[in-house]
């Protein structure tokens, strides 16, 4: 038996889940409930998930990690059930949970998580998350070449790259994030697809960026062609009062020499709706740039206030305007993302099979598949005939 896990929040998150259901398996009296601190929703909603998991599992040892609990210990070592609290720079040592079994936890996604960073430099006015995770701390380049060998030993054919900021990632000789994927690449050929989470728009900047990452965009075909941009606006004067390092230039500028490099990259971006003091033509700055720029595939959340944070104390929009807005900038990455993938019809794509029914292009396009699915973790090749519910419908033979 293994403890039971409620996780909250971000990819990396899910992916630290993952080391301590491993390490601290046979502990099935135990639930580990592994925090986030992005939101205040996230924040409430994981103190429902222990109240409930008390009063449910009355005799279970809950234990809580992650941001949230970093943040306010006191807080959450209060809540009924809960016997204890990790700091979040504890709880991947294996040694915490009592586990003496030497070598690196499986994962059990069919796209392999490969943490190489951890905490951020930065401090944007709406985040909480440098003060949940600390400083920048990057993965030495033979520490992630030795995981992602492991991770295809065990049959994984795509890893993605994660961390709360990658592109702070940085070397024994302040070589960059794509000097370390360039390593991970010839060291390890069974890497077949590699794969960046979330990154920071000026990694990519045209002038100043990471020059390995743009060789990799033009070069190498076993980096994915899909970028997922830490974007929060499309103005910039909400840009700059975020203290975001980007402008809407840049990200224009760099989409359009991706686009050129691989016509068919897949673009997602983070939002924030309802910034403070985002008025409606500042919104609809944003909105035109989503649209303008047509990226598909976005992930908008409504402004949520972090006590602390600068952005706590400036004037506020108000809460329906945010969910409206939010609403609308979706509705406009869903058109988008139907534009986009209605490019594929009629052609033949290799989708990673994550579930009996789906996976993902390499342009990360999701794809409903019928026919002959081979197992979970198999690359196959699918004719695309239309879409549906904002997926290709797929096809294999």
């Amino acid at each position: 038996m293994n403890p039971t896990l409620l996780t909250f929040g971000c990819r990396l998150n899910a992916h630290e889940s993952d080391a301590m259901a491993h390490h601290a398996r046979g502990k099935d009296d135990t639930i580990i409930v592994n925090t986030c601190a992005v939101t205040t929703t996230a924040e409430r909603q994981a103190r429902q998930a222990v109240r409930r998991a008390h009063r449910e599992r009355p005799d279970a040892k809950i234990i809580i990690t992650g941001c949230a609990s970093e943040i306010d210990a006191a807080r959450w070592s209060a809540l009924p059930g809960v016997t204890r609290v990790i700091p979040n720079a504890d709880k991947l040592k294996p040694e915490i949970w009592g586990d003496t079994t030497p070598g690196l936890p499986p994962s059990r996604h069919a796209r392999a998580l490969l943490q190489v960073q951890q905490g951020c430099d930065h401090r944007c006015t709406f985040c909480i998350i440098p003060f949940g995770r600390g400083d920048s701390r990057s993965t030495p380049t033979e520490e992630a070449i030795t995981r992602a060998q492991a991770l295809c030993e065990t049959g994984h054919r795509e890893i993605v790259l994660t961390g709360v900021d990658i592109a702070s990632w940085s070397g024994a000789n302040n070589e960059g994030l794509g000097a370390m994927c360039r390593s991970l690449l010839r060291a390890v050929p069974g890497i077949e697809r590699l794969r960046l989470s979330s990154i920071d728009p000026v990694a990519l900047d045209t002038k100043n960026g990471d020059p390995d990452l743009w060789w990799l965009l033009e070069n190498e075909p076993r980096l994915m062609p899909h970028l997922h941009l830490s974007l929060q606006a499309g103005s910039d004067l909400i840009l700059k009062r975020m203290k975001r390092r980007h402008t809407t230039a840049c990200v224009a500028d760099l989409i359009s020499r991706a686009r050129q490099m691989r016509p068919d990259l897949g673009i997602g971006a983070d939002l924030i709706a309802g910034f403070p003091t985002e008025t409606n033509t500042l919104f609809e700055e944003t909105l035109s740039f989503i649209q303008d720029q047509a990226i598909p595939f976005l992930h908008v959340f409504p402004y949520s206030e972090r006590p602390g944070t600068p952005a706590a104390r400036m004037p506020a929009v108000p809460n329906s305007e945010r969910q409206e807005r939010a609403a609308r900038l979706r509705a406009a990455g869903e058109a988008n993302r139907d534009a986009f993938l209605a490019r594929f019809i009629g052609k033949n794509v290799t989708v990673l099979v994550e579930t009996p029914m789906r996976g993902h292009s390499p342009e990360f396009a999701p794809v409903n598949l019928s026919g002959n699915i081979p197992p979970r973790g198999t690359i196959a090749l699918a004719s695309v005939t239309g879409i549906e519910n904002g997926a290709l419908i797929g096809k294999i033979s």
